[in-house]
């Protein structure tokens, strides 16, 4: 029998060990994800294999609705790729033709992957696609209608924490949650195992203005990876 839809706030849910995000675009697919309808919903699998944000949803130990943005919020996706998470987050922040006022800014520093980026935002108001280094804060802060209530840092560069760290300062508001995903590979320069590596980061964390809610391994799904949750004071 199946499990009962327990909802994560507008536009989200869980059923069971899978996600569902209300599909702002209906009948569209981005990663050829499976849609079901529900009555006059469609919802579009939320996959944590592909999406680190999914993952955390699946394997915190808070209340998932609390790591995830609320319709009309400003949101920041630094290392948004070809937008697949991001289209999540959309379909939670803007919704259908972004009736919510949302708005999401997507920095990407690949040209490729922006390509992508740049087709899935014409077919979604409020998404906006910036080709970027995510640490050239000016290149985008400008364009942020405010501070935004919800980051999310995936990136693949060095001194991921110190930058992370950076950024949520200058663009995160109080009160504001901040998602940061650390792949330890990216931090091979550093010495030690995976463990030092995450723990490195955990500790500039705690020692920064920002309050760490919680570390979330989420290897099951991706490997080699945290997220870390944090709320700006």
């Amino acid at each position: 029998m199946p499990r009962k839809p327990v909802s994560l706030g507008w536009g989200a849910r869980r059923e069971g060990k899978s996600l569902w995000s209300r599909n702002a675009n209906k009948g569209i697919s981005v990663r050829g994800e499976r849609r079901k309808r529900d009555g006059r919903v469609e919802w579009r699998r939320w996959d944590p294999s592909r999406s680190k944000v999914a993952a955390a949803l699946l394997l915190t130990s808070q209340e998932p609705s609390d790591l995830l943005p609320r319709p009309g919020d400003t949101c920041l996706y630094l290392g948004a790729s070809s937008g697949s998470t991001v289209s999540h987050i959309h379909d939670m922040v803007c919704g259908s033709d972004n009736h919510h006022k949302g708005q999401i800014i997507a920095v990407e520093i690949s040209p490729r992957m922006m390509r992508d980026l740049s087709t899935l935002a014409g077919d979604r108001n409020g998404l906006i696609p910036i080709l970027s280094d995510a640490r050239d804060v000016g290149s985008y802060a400008t364009v942020m209608r405010d501070k935004a209530h919800w980051i999310h840092q995936d990136l693949s560069i060095a001194d991921q924490a110190e930058n992370f760290i950076s950024i949520a300062k200058s663009t995160l508001r109080e009160g504001g949650v901040g998602l940061f995903s650390l792949k330890a590979a990216s931090e091979r320069h550093s010495d030690g195992d995976d463990h030092s590596r995450f723990s490195s980061a955990e500790k500039l964390l705690e020692e920064s203005e920002l309050e760490l809610i919680e570390r979330i391994d989420i290897s099951q799904y991706q490997d080699q990876h945290v997220v870390f949750v944090v709320k700006q004071l």
